[in-house]
């Protein structure tokens, strides 16, 4: 699974593939019901300086998941969702992990979330991740501690980035060819 770090020119697919969540997913996502307008307002107000997005990208170029890593002095928090049709393959899984590599890399000595109990899939993810896990209420956090960043780790997330940087280009030119193709069978545009 190549999981990219998105930068803020992402912010629409982000906000557009958090908006296509039922409303049982957003409240699992966010540990809450969330309207529309409170999704786009959250998506606004994401600090790409000190934050950070990773994505999976499907065939379409649209996010087949996506996780948003907030830093709050040495801890970094985590939120994933992925798309109903994408689900089960690992994006999640995919996801998290490289969010533990970002932060190990950026010197973030532990990686937390918060969850609520019953959203079963984060708390496999969690567990699969090695995290300490307490539930109380409903609710659940976990901690991962962080180990120092070191040369293997910080090559491995260059090298992470650079194929899931080429194939989103591959499946961009991908589409640009689908597109093309459609348009010679279908023939010019007349106009009328």
């Amino acid at each position: 699974m190549l999981v990219t770090q998105l930068p803020a020119t992402a912010r629409g697919k982000f906000a557009a593939h958090l908006l296509a969540l039922g409303a049982e997913d957003r409240r699992l996502r966010f540990g809450c019901a969330m309207a529309d307008a409170a999704v786009e307002k959250y998506v606004q107000n994401l600090d790409f300086r000190r934050d950070a997005l990773f994505g999976v990208y499907g065939i379409n170029l649209d996010l087949a998941g996506a996780c948003h890593v907030a830093q709050a002095g040495d801890l970094a928090e985590f939120g994933v969702s992925v798309s109903t049709g994408e689900r089960r393959r690992g994006i999640g899984s995919a996801l998290v992990a490289r969010a533990a590599l970002h932060a190990r890399n950026a010197g973030i000595g532990a990686l937390f979330m918060h969850c609520l109990s019953e959203n079963r899939s984060m708390m496999r993810i969690a567990h699969q991740l090695g995290m300490r896990v307490i539930t109380e209420c409903g609710e659940s956090d976990g901690q991962l501690v962080l180990p120092a960043r070191d040369f293997q780790s910080v090559f491995d997330e260059m090298a992470q980035q650079g194929l899931a940087l080429y194939d989103y280009s591959s499946k961009a030119g991908i589409a640009a060819a689908r597109l093309l193709f459609r348009e010679a069978m279908i023939g010019p545009a007349r106009i009328t």
